[in-house]
């Protein structure tokens, strides 16, 4: 469960954000955390992959982020002073066959919002990053320092807008803060938002699929080295990764520069462990 829960802040400190993506996974509970904290929230979604329900009463604007005119008209016209980035594509595996689309979207979607900002006089920009930029491990736990060597396009995609962040900011004076997370999971305590993908690729979802009688769950790999042979991942609940970004914008406020900070539990799961855990929670 959550840990911690977003700032009350006052009228003075209170602004306008534009959440790209916002009607997605970990966008809406970003909306959610913005939205409590007593900011203006406007979504910026082509809901390809999100839901327009989820924005709940947020504003949203159905649209591409790599139609930089409509960004920046969605700026000016909602007189936005901060924006989240969650727009992007994500599928590991669909990222090795289909290249071209992660750097287009990826790397060109996120260009043209930050060009958007800059036409617009907006300059404090939080990015939804990944710890898909570290590639294979080369030590654990991960640290920011860890070598980054992203071994598919999701990565690296994620990595050249990390980059292209340090010189916008030298360049341009963006202020920009980008969140390298590790494995989302978990729900808005009020049930209201959620993981809802078409087609699910997510360990958790699929395995409480499978308990409730759905698709049967194929445990793939079981000679890992970990205690009980299969793979370990780190995750961290929706609404704490949520609140890490309302934390990053909070940051900007009071003049941080660009940096890069992990996500994460620190303590790894298995995937035997994780189906255990959804056997005891179902009961089956």
């Amino acid at each position: 469960m959550p840990t911690a829960s977003p700032t009350t802040r006052s009228d003075d400190d209170v602004s306008t954000v534009l959440v790209t993506g916002g009607a997605g996974y970990i966008g809406s509970h970003a909306v959610r955390a913005l939205r409590a904290a007593a900011h203006t929230v406007v979504v910026f979604d082509d809901l390809s992959a999100g839901h327009a329900a989820a924005v709940g009463d947020a504003t949203l604007v159905e649209g591409d982020v790599r139609d930089t005119a409509q960004v920046e008209t969605t700026l000016r016209r909602h007189a936005v002073t901060a924006v989240m980035h969650f727009a992007a594509v994500l599928s590991v595996g669909e990222s090795v066959r289909e290249p071209a689309r992660y750097y287009d979207n990826n790397v060109r979607g996120s260009l043209s919002v930050l060009d958007a900002m800059l036409a617009a006089g907006v300059h404090r920009f939080v990015l939804s990053s990944t710890c898909a930029v570290y590639g294979n491990p080369v030590t654990t736990p991960i640290d920011e320092d860890h070598p980054t060597n992203p071994i598919n396009a999701y990565g690296e995609s994620k990595l050249v807008v990390e980059r292209a962040l340090a010189h916008y900011g030298r360049a341009y004076g963006l202020r920009a803060i980008a969140l390298r997370y590790f494995n989302a999971a978990g729900a808005d305590a009020d049930g209201e938002v959620g993981e809802d993908h078409d087609p699910e690729i997510h360990l958790i979802p699929r395995a409480i699929e499978a308990a409730c009688g759905g698709a049967k769950l194929q445990v793939f790999g079981e000679d890992y080295p970990t205690a009980d042979g299969t793979c370990e991942r780190d995750y961290v609940h929706v609404s704490d990764l949520a609140t890490g970004h309302l934390r990053a914008l909070e940051a900007l406020d009071t003049g941080a520069t660009t940096r890069v900070y992990n996500l994460g539990t620190g303590r790894p799961h298995s995937v035997r462990e994780v189906i255990r855990a959804v056997e005891r929670a179902t009961g089956r």
